[in-house]
């Protein structure tokens, strides 16, 4: 665990250094003076009243990613699978578009999306067992095809939208961004992460078995059908979550489990809590970078898929033969 706290003792670090990124710009002993003192009015404005509420939200956005896809690349058995590539995160997106398109918002938005994350892995389900193969590439172009059904309902209710509001504001929302963050946005996510990720993290250990036979698993007395769903609603409800709060923001659910294996190995003991801290930290970087960007904020959607897209690619190459 010895690597975990480094990885904690680095996400405090960005946390000081992102809370002076920004248009208002602070310098690292501003930012002190702030939190020591709060000598400064409109500092103390900017950094408790906009930036610490966006840094809580997009480090518990990583973690649940990240952790989510950790979990759902044990369940598949499978390395190459995460919350974009099986089409959960396209599902969720849809939902929360038509959400809006209604009007809705808050917790309607979260149990659209939520919805929607669930109707994709019952389809993906259905998809696999239809074309009756269980290889990764039949796993993956099951996935495309979630996608590609959602994304194309996603382009209906943009399609229409109201050009003058309600558009905008999908596009907007799908790109990814936590401009909108506050500290009700936290607590809602804090406390499903609590619930679903705090379900994960204790029954951690029982990941590992999933890389054992059903038969094997039902040896050590544990129901495989039971684990996997109660896996597989916790993991998209937090993604729904997240897309709900922060919209679309692929491949941190697929590239940050690599990431912790790389680091501690395997063993989901570890392996998962390095995920979370991990992932907080990625997805914290790519915001900071994104509000350190000249001009407007970069949508994070568009940083996360520029990193994540090269790493897919290699992992498709390092499978390769294995398809």
């Amino acid at each position: 665990m010895f690597k975990f706290f480094i990885l904690l003792g680095f996400w405090l670090i960005l946390c000081l250094i992102s809370l002076g990124v920004g248009s208002y710009h602070l310098s690292p002993s501003e930012v002190l003076d702030t939190l020591l003192f709060a000598t400064n009015e409109r500092a103390k404005d900017v950094i408790f009243g906009i930036r610490v509420p966006r840094i809580l939200l997009s480090s518990i956005c990583g973690a649940m990613l990240a952790v989510s896809g950790a979990s759902l690349q044990a369940v598949f058995k499978n390395p190459l699978v995460g919350p974009n590539i099986i089409g959960v995160s396209s599902a969720a997106a849809f939902g929360g578009a038509i959400a809006i398109l209604l009007g809705f918002g808050g917790i309607a938005l979260i149990f659209c999306a939520f919805f929607m994350g669930i109707f994709a892995i019952i389809l993906l389900g259905y998809i696999a067992k239809f074309v009756r193969q269980s290889s990764i590439f039949s796993l993956i172009l099951s996935g495309v095809v979630v996608n590609g059904f959602f994304g194309a309902l996603i382009s209906l209710t943009q399609y229409l939208a109201d050009n003058e509001q309600t558009l905008p504001n999908i596009i907007f929302w799908l790109l990814g961004s936590f401009i909108s963050a506050n500290y009700d946005k936290f607590f809602i996510l804090f406390f499903i992460s609590l619930i679903c990720g705090g379900t994960l993290m204790v029954i951690r250990w029982r990941l590992n078995l999933l890389s054992l036979s059903d038969d094997d698993i039902i040896g050590l007395g544990i129901n495989p059908k039971t684990l996997r769903v109660i896996i597989l609603l916790c993991t998209t409800l937090l993604i729904s979550a997240q897309v709900a709060m922060s919209g679309n923001i692929g491949w941190i659910g697929l590239v940050v489990p690599h990431m912790a294996r790389f680091l501690v190995g395997q063993n989901y003991n570890i392996n998962l809590p390095v995920c979370a801290i991990l992932g907080a930290v990625f997805m914290l970087l790519i915001d900071t970078i994104s509000r350190a960007s000249v001009g407007s904020e970069i949508p994070l959607g568009i940083l996360t898929a520029l990193i994540g897209t090269p790493v897919f690619v290699y992992l498709l190459r390092a499978q390769n033969g294995k398809i």
